[in-house]
């Protein structure tokens, strides 16, 4: 999952940058509001973390443009502003979710889960594609109820093909999906990733198939 943290607290983005990505979040991370808005505007995101108090385009603005595009990616704000007026403004002008500062990492990531479960994978907390199994709680990947040990962009791609399982799946939305903003991964890179989990699945009664000239197709072997 590609995630947008728009944070201007160094040290906090860099925290929360750290702890995603170790939870396998692909994760761009801006410190302004206007970095924000260009990322937003650039690329499509599975979630964005917004805080409010952003230098150069308040937090409020980039969600209120967000939403004036007709943009439906689930935001959750994080901010030091606590007020009742707050928190009723945040939601009102589209977010999904409203967390105070300080916060718990765990308590954090709890309500990522929860939006990208009900935008993604229709409020289910198991997705089964054949012999395999993702639970969208943990992240856990099994085949034939063995856990799979993947890395990060592994499990990007992985989970983005089963949250559209029987759909084929653009290589452009997977080249999103593992890479930073400034800094994309080319197509060559999601084959080798590709190419890795298919060796990792071949247990499965599920493969991984190629459509020329478009992406690919978690499909169940016939």
């Amino acid at each position: 999952m590609r995630v947008l943290l728009a944070e201007d607290d160094e040290y906090l983005l860099s925290a929360l940058t750290h702890a995603l990505k170790h939870k396998a979040y692909t994760v761009d991370g801006v410190r302004s509001g206007s970095e924000a808005n260009a990322a937003l505007m650039a690329a499509p995101y599975d979630l964005v973390l917004l805080d409010l108090g952003l230098p150069g385009m308040d937090g409020t603005e980039v969600l209120s443009e967000l939403r004036k595009r007709g943009e439906d990616m689930p935001v959750i704000v994080i901010t030091a502003r606590d007020s009742v007026e707050d928190k009723i403004n945040g939601l009102d002008i589209g977010a999904n979710d409203y967390l105070v500062k300080p916060f718990d990492f765990r308590e954090l990531e709890a309500r990522m889960r929860a939006v990208l479960r009900k935008s993604h994978w229709r409020n289910q907390l198991v997705l089964e594609h054949g012999s395999l199994k993702l639970n969208t709680n943990s992240g856990q990947v099994l085949v034939n109820d063995q856990e799979l040990d993947l890395t990060p962009k592994e499990s990007s791609i992985l989970k983005a093909l089963m949250s559209k399982a029987g759909q084929v799946v653009s290589k452009r939305l997977l080249v999103e999906q593992v890479s930073d903003w400034k800094d994309e991964s080319s197509e060559n890179a999601v084959e080798i990733v590709v190419h890795r989990l298919r060796k990792k699945i071949e247990a499965s009664n599920v493969s991984i198939n190629t459509v020329r000239g478009f992406g690919y197709a978690l499909e169940q072997k016939k």
